[in-house]
């Protein structure tokens, strides 16, 4: 049974994270690795280092911890389905595979086995390929609330909290 409270089953380079070692968070991703991308916002050589390490490597669709073991789940899966070889967008969040659909699926199911009953799961969705109503048909869960952000507002952070005595 994991001691944290927190899971971040996809955290990539954690950039959504104010501390980005917080000791109540599991960090976990299918990948440790570092990229560098051409980002010319960041240096004078155009380049940025994004690193990839999670306390463990995991597959958010199959999640290696018991039923109940989290009060908190932070779901921010890979979004885009359509993405070159060499994209900075894909180095930096990853990438869906033609299975997206059943991916998001099981990762949803997943997420909800592992969160407590009335425990809350934040969703984290960009609608730039996929829209949001058809990652949320994937779910039988109805969110709570949510919030529409980013220069285009495309980026939803969606609200769940499981029901007391549901079994996933």
């Amino acid at each position: 049974m994991s001691t944290t409270q927190v899971l971040d089953p996809c955290c990539g380079s954690r950039m959504m994270w104010f501390d980005k070692h917080d000791p109540r968070t599991t960090f976990g991703d299918q990948r440790s690795e570092t990229i560098t991308v051409t980002d010319r916002t960041h240096r004078a050589d155009g380049t940025r280092t994004l690193v990839i390490a999670p306390d463990a490597l995991m597959d958010f669709r199959t999640l290696p911890f018991p039923e109940a073991s989290f009060w908190h789940v932070a779901f921010d899966p890979p979004h885009l389905v359509r993405a070159g070889p060499k994209s900075w967008l894909a180095a930096k969040y990853g990438k869906l595979g033609a299975d997206w659909r059943d991916d998001l699926r099981q990762g949803f199911a997943e997420c909800f086995r592992v969160l407590k009953p009335n425990g809350t799961l934040v969703f984290k969705w960009n609608e730039t390929q996929v829209k949001v109503g058809e990652v949320l048909a994937l779910t039988s869960e109805k969110p709570l609330y949510g919030q529409v952000s980013g220069r285009k507002g495309m980026t939803h952070w969606l609200v769940f909290i499981k029901p007391e005595g549901r079994q996933q």
